[in-house]
């Protein structure tokens, strides 16, 4: 798909993030509907997917959500943790409307509930976890779009968009770069720059509290190192040391005194019992 337009090709620089974050690593299982896209087998059994195809269906995503004329009208949804912090960048940055956590039953089927939505297009991070939204999804004919892993079902998935799908930061970071830049509001020549912020792929990134905890201990326990090192008084290495005369301590000391003792031809004193 991307192979005859050379601005649309995979450049070497999305080539190293993508290898960096390990998104054509699968697992030891593959689905039969899987195999398409899957460029070999290592010698302990994880498959290795074809980086090619995952750039080709991404830009085919890309495409069909850019042809979407509200913005509002695509859903993201995902019920895993790790992907909470992509969603909400990713509708910050494209205009979709997020779904976090638990896809409520209904709510693209039963027209009386108040979360009622009739979206253009659905994109789930994991067709596994997400199942909720992909079987209402198939009984309101509303197109899903998939980050699918080795081991993914792809049934009643129309676009399946093959990687990693624990590393799915950089995806929805790619995918919202190529989104706006369909719609003319990024230039693929530069940075991914949004009001002249430069959006790095990090910011999908997810973030353990955990080590966000950690990371703010030490931080602060080398503020305070810093802190003490910076009030020390410092030491005067010029100082002459204070030299005393022992030789003169010594001489002003009388031996030669009769100590103050009692007279020993004295007689003792007798305690009256």
């Amino acid at each position: 798909m991307s192979g005859g337009y050379e601005s649309s090709s995979l450049a070497q620089d999305d080539v190293v993030r993508l290898l960096a974050t390990y998104t054509h690593i699968g697992t030891t299982n593959v689905d039969h509907q899987m195999e398409q896209y899957i460029y070999a087998r290592r010698a302990d059994g994880t498959h290795i997917i074809n980086l090619k195809q995952t750039w080709e269906k991404l830009l085919l995503a890309a495409r069909a959500i850019a042809a979407v004329e509200n913005p509002a009208d695509v859903i993201v949804v995902s019920a895993r943790q790790f992907a909470h912090r992509a969603l909400m960048k990713y509708a910050a940055h494209t205009g979709a409307t997020p779904v976090f956590g638990r896809f409520a039953p209904g709510a693209l089927t039963n027209q009386i509930q108040k979360n009622f939505k009739e979206p253009r297009i659905i994109i789930i991070s994991d067709p596994r976890i997400d199942h909720q939204v992909v079987t209402e999804a198939s009984y309101a004919n509303v197109p899903i779009i998939a980050f699918t892993n080795s081991d993914s079902p792809l049934k009643l998935i129309d676009i399946a968009i093959p990687c990693n799908n624990k590393a799915v930061g950089l995806m929805w970071w790619l995918l919202a770069r190529e989104v706006l830049i369909l719609r003319g509001k990024v230039s693929r020549d530069g940075p991914f720059l949004i009001e002249n912020t430069e959006i790095m792929p990090d910011l999908y990134f997810f973030r353990d509290p955990a080590e966000i905890e950690k990371e703010q201990a030490a931080e602060e326990f080398e503020a305070g190192q810093q802190e003490a090192i910076a009030t020390e008084v410092p030491l005067d290495f010029t100082a002459a040391p204070d030299i005393k005369d022992w030789a003169a301590e010594a001489n002003a000391d009388n031996w030669n005194g009769q100590p103050a003792g009692q007279e020993w031809g004295q007689a003792p004193a007798v305690n009256q019992w």
